[in-house]
């Protein structure tokens, strides 16, 4: 389904969002680390998201495991 496919893209393209985030708020090097914590734990929080959807879409059979290479026919 592409709708499950769109949400993938989104989380994934949140967890880049809050790697470069955090990583921004790292190399400003302000005295506060707490932002770099919040931004590195809301990329966990959303990488478990991500798991979870994947495995629970596989369940409902909205997406299907597929090889590299196509089968023969």
């Amino acid at each position: 389904m592409t709708i499950v496919k769109i949400i993938i893209a989104v989380l994934l393209g949140l967890i880049v969002l809050s790697l470069g985030a955090s990583m921004l708020s790292l190399v400003k090097g302000r005295s506060d680390s707490n932002t770099t914590v919040k931004f590195l734990t809301i990329r966990i929080v959303l990488s478990i998201v991500t798991f979870v959807f994947i495995v629970f879409s596989f369940y409902m059979g909205w997406i299907q495991p597929h090889g590299i290479v196509p089968p023969a026919s």
